[in-house]
């Protein structure tokens, strides 16, 4: 029997053979749920010393039920499902993979610019249809003509900014924190991002700050041409603002590659618009950074297990002794 358990209570790829060869190592058991429903998590959670999760709700109802939990380990970046708060307050450290998907995100989103910008979408759309024509398209614009605002500045908006101003964009960002000046970055308040920029492109967890950061009044600062994209969390913008906006003709097109809800419901009229395009929460993944996300996140867990601090300790305050 191993020294260890970790309870694994959800992940998104085929099995499980990277997690086991690290953990197995470390003389740790993987307890894999079933299900993702609070009941069974509670149940499987009262033997575990750590909690690995991917997309399933963690709250403090399942924390405290694994009273020898060491460690609550997230496969992503975004906390969201997690009761943070409760872990700080019980001392125990919350681990992520910020860096994690951070190149692919910044391609997928600087991929919907491109999209975007040269009627990709609706050009498609109205193939699809049965209509082969120039014409119908709204008017297109040089690349090197125009802005793309970046909201939120870590990891995945400066790999977007470095690429953006490679093609030749104008690139301006908005970030909660100062960050160091660049010479192809230029940083501004967000109202002042969203009425210059033609493409905003979002890049920033889902917070209690953040929901519906983008809404009716942000909407309307943006220019008439210009265009949303959405590769962060579906939260972070009001759709109903935007499908009015949309309707409206307030702004040209959005690119969405996260809805709230999840799955969303692909009636509703801003799915239907061919002004509209939606990727399936698919901006994250490639081989490459699957790898490394089950990498990081098992050895986080090793390293805790075994009285090593983890990489990416997010509550690094539990660490730190009272005075």
């Amino acid at each position: 029997m191993a020294r260890f358990q970790v309870l694994l209570t959800d992940y998104a790829w085929p099995d499980l053979e990277v997690e086991r060869k690290i953990l197995s190592a470390a003389d740790i058991e993987i307890v894999e749920a079933p299900a993702q429903d609070e009941a069974t998590l509670i149940e499987l959670a009262r033997d575990v010393d750590a909690i690995m999760t991917c997309w399933a709700n963690v709250p403090a109802s399942v924390i405290s039920a694994a009273p020898k939990c060491q460690l609550v380990s997230r496969l992503g970046i975004g906390l969201d499902n997690i009761d943070v708060a409760y872990c700080t307050e019980h001392k125990i450290p919350v681990t992520n993979v910020p860096t994690y998907c951070s190149y692919e995100v910044a391609e997928h989103a600087l991929a919907l610019v491109f999209a975007l910008a040269r009627n990709i979408g609706w050009f498609h759309w109205q193939t699809k249809q049965g209509t082969y024509e120039l014409t119908t398209a709204p008017t297109m614009r040089r690349m090197t003509c125009q802005t793309l605002g970046i909201v939120g500045f870590g990891s995945t908006g400066e790999k977007l900014a470095t690429k953006a101003a490679g093609v030749g964009l104008r690139v301006l960002a908005h970030a909660r924190s100062p960050k160091p000046a660049r010479p192809d970055v230029t940083f501004c308040d967000l109202d002042s991002l969203l009425r210059e920029s033609d493409f905003v492109s979002l890049h920033l967890p889902l917070t209690e700050q953040t929901r519906h950061l983008i809404g009716d009044d942000e909407l309307a600062k943006m220019k008439s041409t210009a265009c949303l994209i959405n590769t962060a969390r579906g939260g972070v913008v009001d759709q109903d603002a935007l499908t009015r906006a949309l309707a409206e003709n307030r702004i040209a097109g959005a690119g969405l590659d996260v809805q709230d809800p999840e799955p969303p419901d692909l009636s509703q009229p801003l799915f239907q618009d061919p002004r509209v395009i939606v990727t399936p929460h698919a901006a994250f993944t490639s081989q490459e950074s699957l790898d490394e996300l089950r990498n990081d996140a098992a050895e986080q867990v090793a390293d805790r297990l075994h009285g090593r601090r983890p990489e990416n300790v997010v509550n690094p305050e539990v660490f730190e002794d009272p005075a």
